[in-house]
């Protein structure tokens, strides 16, 4: 509930559109993909180095671990897909000699097609979430702003201590 109540919160703020969709997006690759693995360390990396939204991360890292146990067998059919293809048997074949690829766990049907389907997907939520973001604060929380009932608790001193905390 912390994590949503930040993501609301983020929402809500200043924070660039461009971090919360980078943030939902990422975690979108991290709960598509097992948890184990060079990807997830690299991810991980990112989002800390870069100024990406932590609890938008968090949320969607959530989010998609739920719907990651619905598709993955279809997640798994696409890798079972690719590393049976006998044109790309030459690649896996030297990406595997390496020890980076043996770090990658490429070989393991539900990483690389969970891999290769978050990526596909990634462009499309990334624009998206942006879009969506924008388009919150520009109708959802101006007419939320609004109500007389926002209005009153805003202008509260328990607001404002509860401001006070969270900074």
């Amino acid at each position: 509930m912390g994590a949503i109540a930040k993501l609301l919160k983020a929402l809500n703020s200043d924070a660039s559109p461009w971090q919360l969709a980078w943030g939902f997006t990422l975690g979108m690759i991290m709960g598509l993909t097992p948890m184990l693995g060079l990807h997830s360390v690299i991810l991980l990396f990112v989002v800390l180095f870069f100024r990406v939204n932590l609890s938008a991360f968090l949320v969607a890292w959530a989010l998609f671990s739920l719907l990651a146990l619905a598709l993955g067998s279809f997640m798994a059919g696409v890798g079972e897909t690719l590393l049976s293809s006998a044109s790309l048997v030459p690649m896996w074949t030297q990406l595997y000699s390496t020890t980076v690829g043996q770090l990658s766990q490429f070989y393991h049907t539900l990483t690389l097609g969970s891999l290769i389907v978050a990526f596909i997907i990634s462009p499309i939520l990334l624009v998206a979430s942006k879009f969506l973001v924008v388009q919150y604060r520009g109708k959802v929380m101006v007419w939320v702003n609004k109500i007389k009932l926002v209005q009153f608790i805003k202008g509260s001193n328990f607001y404002r201590l509860y401001q006070a905390m969270g900074e």
